[in-house]
């Protein structure tokens, strides 16, 4: 469904040339979820905006179904549905009238415009709310419009661009529900940019990106394999982060921790060196709390980059096992 072969995007600035895609490879199959991560500034959004014909390539080649992105945009747009970051509805409109206005963009009868409001507002729980306006919609609410309007088509590929950023976690999953729902039906591709970990954890591959560069493409298992088996985080002094983290890498060669100001201390345990309780009881200064548990996206991001992608807790990995008290 989608092809990317040594795609480079270059933006002038006052400061000269910015490179914000550099040659990246990419192959994305027909009926594929695939998840693109990365933190702000790593090229995504770019990336997204060249696919849906937006902005055009500096450098490489991309196909949406066989269809060069610049060379046939207006057929390239017709196979797409396209949730961005910013909202884009017509909130002077009413749910009814938004969905018809797509409709007719596309070139819909208006049976078809009729028959395909009536299912995808209900499908989103929104068929109650079809002659009310915009503008008297809640955040959630409107999102789920945006969803349902992006499906009006029955697009081969959606993409999804931050689709859930600033939404409450139950609103998050019922989206979701819905999207999942349309792949099922349709057999659609969707292409995604998230912060949300959970999102990208049920993807069937996940694309690492920084600064331009992708510089891992797995299924979230295997990227996950790729940091270790588990992961051990430790709270102590804010003061005393860099001691550990000096000692971790002298001692036991480990050069990927992540330090929290706040006072955690975070990195894969290393093999065969005994178990963590014997490695805690060697560092310096005071340990309050050790936890053990399984890596995550993040863990695969921090490996890779150097960086946290994570917006906030509540998308961490569950504890596995939990030592409280001085060690």
């Amino acid at each position: 469904m989608i092809k990317i072969e040594k795609l480079k995007k270059i933006f002038s600035t006052s400061n000269g040339r910015r490179i914000a895609v550099n040659e990246i490879n990419l192959s994305v199959e027909k009926g594929e979820f695939f998840a693109l991560l990365g933190p702000n500034g790593a090229g995504k959004t770019t990336t997204i905006s060249i696919l849906s014909t937006i902005l055009k390539p500096s450098q490489g080649t991309v196909t949406v179904d066989g269809l060069d992105v610049v060379k046939s945009p207006h057929l390239v747009r017709q196979k797409i549905g396209i949730i961005f970051q910013d909202p884009s509805l017509d909130d002077r409109l009413s749910a009814s009238e938004n969905m018809d206005f797509h409709g007719r963009l596309y070139g819909l009868s208006k049976a078809q415009r009729l028959m395909q409001s009536e299912s995808l507002l209900k499908m989103v729980d929104l068929w109650d709310r079809r002659n009310d306006l915009v503008r008297t919609f809640s955040g959630g609410m409107r999102r789920r419009l945006e969803i349902a309007r992006g499906l009006m088509h029955h697009p081969k590929l959606l993409i999804l661009d931050e689709p859930t950023i600033g939404l409450d976690p139950k609103t998050r999953r019922t989206i979701w529900e819905y999207i999942h729902l349309s792949r099922k039906r349709w057999g659609m591709t969707v292409f995604l940019t998230t912060h949300y970990l959970e999102e990208a954890d049920s993807a069937d591959r996940v694309g690492v990106m920084d600064e331009g560069i992708l510089v891992a493409v797995d299924t979230p298992e295997n990227l996950k394999k790729m940091v270790g088996p588990e992961v051990l985080v430790l709270q102590t002094d804010p003061e005393n982060l860099e001691s550990i983290r000096s000692f971790l890498e002298n001692r036991f060669k480990i050069n990927d921790c992540h330090l929290d100001p706040e006072g955690e201390i975070s990195f894969p345990l290393p093999a065969g060196e005994g178990n963590a309780i014997n490695i805690v009881r060697t560092l310096p200064g005071n340990i309050y709390s050790m936890t053990i548990r399984k890596p995550d996206l993040d863990d695969v991001f921090i490996q890779m980059t150097g960086k946290n992608m994570s917006l906030n807790q509540e998308n961490a990995s569950p504890f596995h096992r939990v030592y409280r008290g001085k060690l």
